[in-house]
């Protein structure tokens, strides 16, 4: 084939026709290249979006990731939490305790041990449970657990949940009223109990005007007198339960074992804020009778027996209020029994007062 000729005439030569020939196949080296439909189709949006340049659709330069260090620190700390909680479980609820320390669960047995030593602290008008196991214990009747109602006897399930409920009641009437922690009569709690009871009746006629070691008031009910002791704030910590079982003549039978924390200071304190704790545990057995089978009233009680252990409330003479001693009349039987008040795995001891004698509280 002969040379081509260019548009004015002119020839080319062989060697430039075989060169061009040679490119038409295989494509310049320069040559622009289709884009494809991914490129197309990203220029054609950024062309529509205002204010914005020709960005090229590979140019997108990611954003340096944000340092989390504040989660590592986080994450630090509540490691060593569990680390302490898993060495030594008893100190944990302590470790960030303020005034109110977290509750711990509601009692449901009687424990196995008693509560772990706390550090020593002096308890404040703003923390009077400071440095006492109470500070984990619930406040008044919330520390009271009730178990769940079953049918006992001459009663359905429904009779034992209202007879549960009127028992715990009956507990707060006699031992959180703050008009009878202040020395009133406790009418409310009275009221509770079987009318028709002589020997409970004979008590209750006797223990208030001339107490005594046998008709002393402060077997059932935790008073004070206001000339001489006040409570610190509103709050009485509480532990314990009730339990039920089948008694006498198919009757309800029921047995409350709490311990009361209650703080109190001198009346008369002119600006001494001494503290001292007055702590009561009372387990009391209640009998809810058959009226087709015991004389009693609708809605009340007979008491089957009653006693209670008490650390600085006083010794000696009745005098039918709890007697807490400050200053110069802290004293200790050295010949008395250690006592440790918030050990609740051992059952409740002889309540009535024994002369003179008192145990010695192991921690108040």
């Amino acid at each position: 084939m002969g040379a081509g000729r260019e548009p004015d005439g002119s020839s080319r030569s062989d060697e430039e026709w075989e060169r061009f020939l040679h490119e038409s196949v295989a494509g310049a080296a320069d040559a622009p290249k289709e884009p494809s439909a991914r490129a197309r189709d990203v220029a054609k949006r950024l062309r529509a979006e205002p204010g914005r340049g020709p960005e090229g659709w590979r140019s997108y330069t990611p954003g340096r990731p944000k340092r989390r260090t504040g989660w590592y620190v986080v994450g630090l700390l509540a490691s060593l939490v569990l680390l302490v909680a898993a060495l030594a479980p008893g100190r944990t609820l302590n470790l960030f305790a303020g005034a109110d320390s977290p509750s711990l669960a509601a009692e449901t047995a009687r424990p196995t041990q008693v509560p772990p030593a706390e550090a020593a602290q002096r308890p404040t008008t703003e923390e009077p449970f400071r440095g006492s196991p109470a500070a984990s214990w619930a406040s008044g009747a919330a520390g009271i657990t009730v178990p769940k109602a079953g049918a006992v006897g001459w009663m359905s399930a429904a009779e034992v949940e209202r007879a549960l409920a009127r028992s715990r009641d009956f507990l707060v009437a006699a031992g959180l009223d703050h008009g009878v922690l202040r020395g009133e009569r406790p009418k409310k709690a009275i009221a509770l109990i079987n009318p028709h009871q002589q020997d409970v009746q004979d008590l209750l006629k006797t223990a208030f005007r001339t107490p005594s070691e046998k008709n002393d008031p402060l077997l059932l009910f935790s008073r004070f007198q206001p000339s001489r002791t006040h409570l610190v704030g509103d709050v009485v910590k509480t532990r314990g339960r009730l339990t039920y079982r089948e008694g006498e003549r198919g009757a309800l039978q029921v047995t409350a074992d709490v311990t009361f924390v209650y703080p109190v200071t001198r009346a008369d304190s002119g600006g001494d804020d001494e503290i001292v704790r007055t702590i009561v545990r009372r387990e009391l057995v209640l009998s809810w009778d058959d009226p087709d089978k015991v004389i009693t009233e609708p809605g009340t009680f007979s008491i089957v027996s009653y006693k209670y252990d008490m650390t600085n409330g006083g010794c000696g003479t009745p005098t039918g209020y709890f007697v807490p001693p400050f200053g110069t009349d802290r004293r200790v039987d050295e010949a008395g029994t250690e006592v440790d008040p918030y050990d609740r795995s051992a059952p409740v001891g002889q309540g009535e007062s024994s002369g003179d004698e008192c145990g010695r509280a192991t921690r108040s």
